[in-house]
């Protein structure tokens, strides 16, 4: 685990927003410098029309893929459909992170009803997923305190591998194979049961409203499925369906950090410097910017959680020069080799359990 000033890469040698409230810091004077730089561009601006163009058009495509599933007879058109239904969730899902991180509207409760609405939509717990978020924001790859890195089936830093046991361990001992299987089960599994165990024991920003959303979905998209297709078919498209939108969240959300370098618990890191060496951006183009939703403009993202998603792109060039002029890591790859370099970073880390005996 790294000490401010010592920051190495994957791919460079061996490496070892707030939601609610904007982040809770003392800003340095260069990120004051930069946020005086990002708003003079006008780059924090709210943007009204575009994201009424992406609502829109987001549920045009739900709306598209419904009508598909219900004209499809044939099994194969069926599944084919649940592969688009699968990349629209996964849209639905990138407004619901702007909503989360009042990238939309200035107003509160306009994001919350954004919010809340991709919630039903999609079968997921708002608050839930806005704490959880909230704390990575403010603490990415700090260890106690960044909960995308306390999962129990994968080990990011040698000694968190071997502190596994039983069956996680076993996981652990070769999570760069299982990488990508576990993904397939976090949309149909991992977040939905991570939702319902929140409801059951946390208080909601929105008692009584999130828990008949989060059940509404379900009844809504069993009874839709099932009413249109035949049973062993809904089955087949649920199954296609949710592993599909499990791989491609994960596919989107993963490089933003994994594989880049873990803090200790009490590294005292200033702001800027901690946003930028812990994570990672992928080169853009207008397929990855579709397909990430923004999210390959990490950096920028993590600096500043309420920009627009569209505002991304120009900031990036005045955050990179910002921080090349000041010898601040910036770390930006293409799609494929950010995949690597999370599977190599995840192979040496339990490395130590292949060692050992199990």
């Amino acid at each position: 685990m790294i000490q401010a000033g010592q920051v190495s890469f994957p791919g460079r040698g061996d490496a070892t927003s707030a939601l609610e409230e904007p982040p809770s810091i003392s800003p340095s004077s260069e990120y004051q410098e930069l946020t005086r730089l990002i708003r003079e561009r006008g780059l924090l601006d709210k943007q009204p029309g575009y994201y009424a163009f992406k609502i829109l058009s987001t549920l045009a495509l739900l709306a598209a893929s419904i009508a598909l599933v219900a004209m499809a007879e044939a099994l194969w058109l069926q599944l084919l459909s649940a592969v688009f239904m699968a990349q629209v969730f996964v849209q639905m899902a990138f407004l619901g992170h702007d909503a989360g991180h009042r990238q939309i509207f200035r107003s509160v409760r306009r994001n919350d009803w954004v919010g809340l609405g991709i919630s039903f939509l999609l079968g997921m717990e708002r608050t839930w997923w806005v704490d959880k978020h909230n704390r990575h924001h403010s603490n990415p790859n700090q260890t106690g305190l960044d909960p995308d890195i306390d999962i129990p089936v994968l080990g990011f830093t040698e000694e968190d591998s071997l502190s596994k046991s039983g069956f996680y361990r076993l996981i652990v001992r070769h999570q760069a194979w299982f990488f990508y299987p576990m993904l397939t089960m976090e949309g149909m599994f991992g977040l939905r049961l991570a939702g319902i165990i929140y409801l059951l024991h946390s208080k909601v920003k929105y008692p009584g409203v999130e828990q008949v959303l989060f059940a509404g979905h379900f009844v809504v998209y069993f009874a839709l499925l099932f009413y249109l297709l035949p049973p062993w078919h809904a089955v087949a498209f649920i199954v296609v369906h949710q592993m599909l939108f499990g791989l491609h969240m994960g596919f989107v959300f993963a490089p933003n950090h994994k594989g880049m370098p873990i803090l200790d618990k009490d590294n005292e890191m200033d702001y800027l410097t901690k946003q930028v060496v812990t994570a990672r951006n992928i080169k853009s183009n207008l397929v990855v910017d579709f397909m990430y939703g923004g999210l390959n403009f990490q950096i920028e993202h993590h600096l500043f959680p309420n920009m627009a998603r569209n505002k991304l792109g120009a900031a990036q060039e005045v955050v990179r020069s910002f921080c090349l002029s000041r010898s601040t890591p910036y770390h930006e790859t293409g799609v494929l080799r950010s995949q690597r370099e999370i599977l190599s970073y995840f192979h040496r880390m339990s490395a130590p359990l292949r060692s050992k005996a199990v």
